[in-house]
């Protein structure tokens, strides 16, 4: 077999395998012009993108300050204090990403992440008034 057809054909699958491989992914401004819906807000297409944008670096991968961990749906509601199922103001997780006074501003003041967007909180108060469903 000619050496050329072979790197020719390796080549080629190398490059399919990278050009199959990458994933669209979305910008922190992407993200932010979202609009949640103002009901039947779903965790894996609104929720859980935010966090993995902007939380997960400090509350997942290894990371769970405060003892959060919002890497998945069970990390995320497991904790009735950080996510209060139905009662989204007696959720902390709500209380941080609005900045109440008194707990900590989430994502923390110098961070390189934005903060979340009004949209962004009315939809996580959204969800939890809804139940915090794993949908």
């Amino acid at each position: 077999m000619n050496l050329k057809y072979v790197f020719a054909f390796l080549f080629i699958i190398a490059a399919s395998f990278f050009f199959f491989s990458c994933k669209d992914t979305v910008t922190a401004d992407q993200l932010d012009n979202t609009v949640i819906p103002s009901s039947n807000v779903s965790y894996s297409k609104y929720i859980q993108p935010v966090f993995n944008l902007k939380c997960i670096n400090c509350h997942g991968n290894g990371e769970t300050d405060g003892g959060v961990n919002l890497t998945t749906w069970a990390g995320t509601t497991a904790d009735p204090s950080v996510v209060a199922r139905g009662f989204p103001d007696n959720s902390s997780i709500v209380w941080c990403v609005e900045g109440k006074p008194g707990v900590s501003a989430m994502p923390p003041v110098g961070s390189p992440y934005k903060p979340f967007t009004t949209n962004q909180v009315d939809g996580l108060k959204t969800w939890i008034k809804e139940g915090a469903k794993n949908n």
